[in-house]
């Protein structure tokens, strides 16, 4: 396969395309009359080593200690998404779904413990309130990414581990008008799918009046070739293998989003005044192709032969969907000594899920296998797997689906002062949430598949394409037209339980005060943050009668910020700051299933207490010279009532009132206690022209955070906090002269439990390879500058592995090599 086939005919006519949009002024004069002005131009600029620069001045100068990166530098790496892009700062790594980035574990916290926001404005994660989900956020809309790791009072207090503030573009950032264009397209080695990049952003301005807008689409289809086991070790420490599970997705993922900000600004009380919409929507297409061997008699050893097993298998077409809409309104007022902003905000999240499955169930076979490569497990049946035949087919659907409507108003206003005879800023503010959530937890519908669907008839005989041995002989069937023939027979989707339904509303009133003072040295920071929390959450008890749990609490939260100047190049930074983190909607639901019994209660647990933290932060950063630092920085957070999943004793009058007063069990979310989180964070980034000017272009950046992290269940077991890898490292090595511009960069993180499944299960370290290459067009087009680039992703084609409870592997998933080549305009 030659991975430069890019469908090149298209690829050239989109170049073209781009090319010809900075003739459109020109396009009113006949075409015969018309000359297409180019300009010989000698390209020296370093895009890389500038947009670097611009933001270690912002991190320098800023009043807390926080991790910046530029669009410019998101643009020149080879990132599908926002969360590509983050994973190459100190202290955060990435979370992968087959294969694409799309969670972010800030310094080894888990997803929750970071909130993300849009220009300042703090938005709910669409997956469950409070998660926020990077791949759905594409980069056209980004003008820089600020990674807050020291909370200000300014800031939501829902930010344990760090506040990630996307700043969108300014329709002033440049005056008169101004576009950018990006497309691209590409290929996913592995089953040769479609990759296609296209992103366009234009502004106009003048003194007063400003407008951007943007648009973007992209989409990718893969092959996920992934493996799953059910293994043990005997009493000798030999393997045992109970079943085995080969299966093939076929997916395609878009994502696309639009939106602008209109602005004015003006000299009197009025400065500015702008209402920005942002619609952001991310859709997963996925076929699965399953088959799971079960053995009847499970034997010790790494190979076995002729065993007797079951068989079962499921064909899945089905889809996951999830979007932000939100939209805000401000205004920005200069009244007397007082500069004041006013914004309201409205968000509306949407999460749906459908999965339908042909289940079929009750084969037989009798196979060998040889597991010396857990990568690669060998197994051969006695047939042709397309010849089994089963039993029963079943039709088993899942859904979920949550829906979050929240409106916000935020006033904030500052002044300068003077405190202690020095120079000093006061800031003050108040902030009010309103959110409602409804929807439903997974909830799977089962009855028999329509017995005048053959499924047989949908094998297309097509081989899996694999990075391990297909064995099995596994072909792919039509799952679309399987799906379409059920949607006509009748498919029956879930009707969710009195137990699943998520019902909750929630208001957060919060206000803050806080002071910059300016000394000779530096700056301190301090203030305090007060957050009130009501919520309510509406269930059904045993009895089918309504259940209403509501509560109410209130967080203090304190911080200071010490900046001071050792040199004008070195800066020392010591912070403590204090934040929360509330439940998750489905965790602080009040439905659930209960047996009378056994006594037993299963679901949601309004009584979960939010998670609260206290810590510090140090940092010594060292600026040696333009575009390079050397830093090393250490962290520390408590944190009290660790959520986590375990059994505990609850009150059986909440789901049965004549149980008043007997202790139930109750399986599911607890608080734990006595948390803890901590690392050190180091990272350089450096140009060899500062130190040995005939080597000038070329660079190196690198960072690496050892992190460690514990709390206590409540039979006082220790655990590690969900996404918390004891080492996480990013080195890049750089090159740019003359127009071209060059990255390679490699990425590691250590193995760490997963947030989203098992909490027994563990990810198995995980490391990637991207390469980045990019030329600027030595000439002018009518203003306009034009770049062509090519990326690579996962060039080493890795596999990823993950482990269950008792140390062996239970997945591991491969997905090929990615590449991509495109072309960019702006002027």
């Amino acid at each position: 396969m030659n991975p430069f086939r890019f469908r090149p005919t298209l690829l050239c006519a989109a170049i073209a395309l781009v090319s010809g949009a900075s003739h459109a002024e020109e396009n009113a004069a006949p075409l015969a009359t018309q000359e297409t002005k180019l300009e010989i131009v000698t390209v020296v600029g370093k895009p890389i080593k500038d947009s670097q620069q611009a933001a270690f001045e912002a991190k320098q100068f800023a009043d807390n200690y926080v991790d910046i990166i530029s669009a410019d530098t998101i643009g020149r790496f080879p990132d599908q998404n926002l969360a590509d892009s983050l994973g190459r700062l100190p202290g955060l790594a990435i979370e992968r779904d087959q294969g694409q980035a799309r969670y972010i574990n800030l310094r080894g916290a888990p997803f929750r413990y970071t909130s993300i926001a849009f220009d300042g404005i703090d938005v709910p994660g669409a997956e469950n309130g409070r998660v926020p989900r990077f791949d759905s956020f594409p980069s056209v809309i980004t003008s820089r990414i600020e990674a807050n790791k020291a909370i200000l009072p300014s800031m939501p207090g829902e930010s344990v581990a760090g506040f990630i503030n996307i700043h969108t573009f300014s329709p002033f950032a440049q005056e008169g008008f101004s576009f950018s264009g990006d497309i691209g397209l590409g290929e996913q080695q592995m089953g040769d799918g479609d990759i296609d990049k296209f992103g366009l952003r234009g502004s106009w301005s003048n003194d007063n009046f400003g407008v951007v807008l943007f648009a973007s689409e992209n989409s990718r289809e893969q092959i996920t070739d992934n493996r799953e086991y059910d293994l043990e070790h005997d009493a000798n420490g030999d393997l045992v293998v109970n079943e085995l599970d080969f299966r093939s997705y076929k997916i395609t993922r878009e994502d696309s989003a639009h939106g602008g900000t209109f602005e004015y600004r003006g000299e009197g009380p009025l400065q500015r005044a702008f209402f920005s919409t942002l619609y952001s929507e991310f859709v997963d297409k996925e076929e699965r192709n399953q088959f799971v061997f079960a053995f009847d008699t499970p034997v010790s050893g790494t190979t076995a032969s002729n065993q007797a097993a079951s068989v079962n298998r499921m064909l899945e077409y089905g889809k996951y969907e999830n979007s932000t809409f939100s939209n805000t309104l401000g205004a920005d007022f200069q009244v007397a000594e007082w500069a004041l902003q006013a914004r309201y905000n409205t968000t509306e999240t949407e999460n749906n899920s459908l999965l339908p499955i042909p289940y079929s169930v009750g084969g037989s076979v009798v196979a060998s296998y040889d597991m010396s490569d857990i990568e690669d497990p060998k197994l051969t049946l006695d047939r042709d797997l397309s010849t089994i035949s089963y039993a029963q087919t079943l039709g088993l659907v899942y859904a979920q689906k949550l829906d979050i409507d929240a409106d916000k108003f935020k006033l904030d206003a500052d002044r300068n002062i003077e405190l202690f005879g020095q120079d000093a800023v006061f800031k003050t503010g108040i902030q009010l949430d309103q959110r409602k959530a409804d929807g439903f937890v997974a909830t799977p519908a089962m009855g028999l598949f329509p017995g005048s669907i053959n499924i047989d008839s949908y094998n297309t005989g097509e081989q899996w394409e694999s990075n391990t041995t297909n064995t099995i002989g596994g072909t792919y069937y039509d799952n679309k037209g399987l799906r379409a023939a059920w949607d006509q027979a009748g498919l029956t989707t879930p009707q969710p339980s009195a137990a699943n339904i998520v019902k909750l509303e929630e208001e957060i009133l919060a206000a803050y005060a806080m002071t910059t003072t300016q000394f000779s040295w530096g700056n301190l920071v301090t203030g305090v943050r007060v957050e009130q929390t009501d919520y309510s959450s509406e269930g059904r008890d045993v009895n089918g009668n309504p259940v209403s749990v509501d509560d109410s609490f209130t967080n203090v939260l304190p911080s200071a910020h010490l900046n001071i100047d050792l040199r004008d190049d070195v800066k020392l930074r010591v912070s403590a700051s204090s934040g929360l983190n509330r439940p998750t909607y489905d965790e602080w639901r009040a439905a659930a299933s209960a047996d009378i019994t056994t006594k037993e209660v299963r679901g949601g647990n309004p009584t979960l207490e939010a998670e609260e933290a206290v810590g510090i932060d140090t940092a010594l950063e060292w600026y040696f010279a333009p575009a390079s630092i050397a830093s090393v920085g250490a962290f520390y957070r408590q944190i009290d009532n660790v959520i986590y999943a375990d059994t505990s004793t609850i009150d059986g009058g909440l789901y049965d009132p004549s149980a008043k007063g007997e202790q139930w069990t109750y399986i599911g979310k607890v608080n734990g206690k006595d948390g803890e989180m901590s690392g050190v964070e180091l990272n350089f980034v450096g140009h060899a022209a500062d130190l040995v000017p005939v080597l000038d272009g070329f660079g190196i950046s690198a960072n690496m955070t050892l992190l460690n992290s514990e709390f206590k269940g409540l039979d006082g077991t220790k655990y590690d906090l969900p996404g918390t890898s004891d080492m996480i490292y990013n080195v890049s090595v750089f090159y740019e002269n003359f127009g071209l511009s060059t990255r390679l960069n490699y990425q590691y993180r250590d193995e760490w439990i997963s947030p989203i499944e098992s909490p027994d299960e563990v990810w198995g370290e995980q490391k990637r390879v991207d390469l980045t290459v990019s030329y600027e067009l030595p000439f002018d087009l009518n203003g306009a500058t034009m770049s062509i680039y090519f990326n690579a992703n996962n060039l080493t084609d890795e596999t990823d592995l993950r482990y269950a409870a008792n140390g062996t592997v239970n997945q591991s998933e491969s997905y090929g090599r990615r590449y991509l080549m495109g072309a960019r305009i702006s002027f």
